[in-house]
């Protein structure tokens, strides 16, 4: 049973874990991580910091500190060499909302009630590309400031309420409008993360002589165009658009789909 939620649950230990240690480290001795996940300090000395924060920063014209910059590298390099878009299903706190979303859409039955609501996949790379030109325009981080993502994670550590109303609408947003709806059309973070993991290492291996073609994998999967292999030819998941999550692993009872890290072939 344990084996089946795996990643579930290795998920939500790091979702949660992170959200505890950044607790401690801003209100009690244990220092392990201080900030918040826009800018941190890991042991009060290594820097890391959102490399969109900071590339919001840049084009709305303030100058970037040494620290900062460094900090954005260092996370940059960890998505875009080693886990991708794994941010989105490891991290992002948001994602404990729209998972409960989607739950209680799959309990209600709201997907067979008739949601005719459709939005683009590419409809977040718009705003990926709106939020970086608003913030040159009016001289902010224009994403930054209206993130339910940051809005959420600050009002856990620091205890402000600001956000709440921001989740609330991400939340009904998932259950009511539309599957997935935040992180998989409308989040430029989650964007962001797809176009800088595109080639990162660790990736989705499926095997079609394993594979009974149940397509359970499709139904559970989040970012369900990515498994556009499922059914034709054996291969890696390439699209950066996978969240790394496992959910579709989890689910194979072929045991088709595996995690492949070092695994450079190029699909056929």
């Amino acid at each position: 049973m344990l084996r089946k939620y795996r990643y579930l649950i290795l998920r939500r230990f790091v979702q949660i874990g992170l959200l505890v240690l950044y607790v401690l480290g801003n209100y009690t001795s244990i220092k392990v991580l201080q900030g918040n996940l826009s800018s941190s300090l890991v042991f009060g000395k290594i820097p890391l910091s959102d490399p969109f924060a900071v590339l919001q920063l840049f084009f709305s014209g303030a100058i970037v500190g040494s620290t900062a910059l460094i900090g954005a590298v260092l996370i940059a390099l960890f998505y875009g060499i080693l886990v991708g878009r794994a941010y989105c299903a490891y991290v992002c706190p948001i994602n404990l909302v729209t998972d409960i979303a989607a739950f209680l859409r799959r309990k209600l039955g709201i997907d067979a009630l008739g949601n005719k609501v459709y939005l683009s996949n590419t409809l977040r790379y718009v705003l990926l590309a709106l939020s970086l030109g608003l913030s040159a325009i009016f001289g902010i981080a224009a994403f930054e400031t209206i993130s339910p993502i940051a809005m959420m994670h600050r009002g856990i550590i620091f205890g402000a309420g600001v956000g709440f109303f921001a989740v609330l609408v991400v939340f009904l947003l998932d259950l009511f409008i539309a599957k997935n709806a935040f992180c998989g059309r409308i989040c430029p973070l989650g964007a962001f993360y797809a176009l800088l993991g595109r080639f990162a290492i660790l990736k989705v291996k499926y095997d079609l002589e394993s594979c009974t073609h149940c397509l359970e994998c499709k139904v559970i999967c989040p970012q369900k165009q990515v498994l556009g292999l499922i059914g034709k030819h054996s291969g890696l998941v390439t699209s950066g658009e996978c969240t790394r999550c496992g959910r579709c692993i989890e689910v194979c009872g072929d045991n088709a789909l595996r995690f492949s890290l070092l695994e450079f072939v190029k699909e056929k």
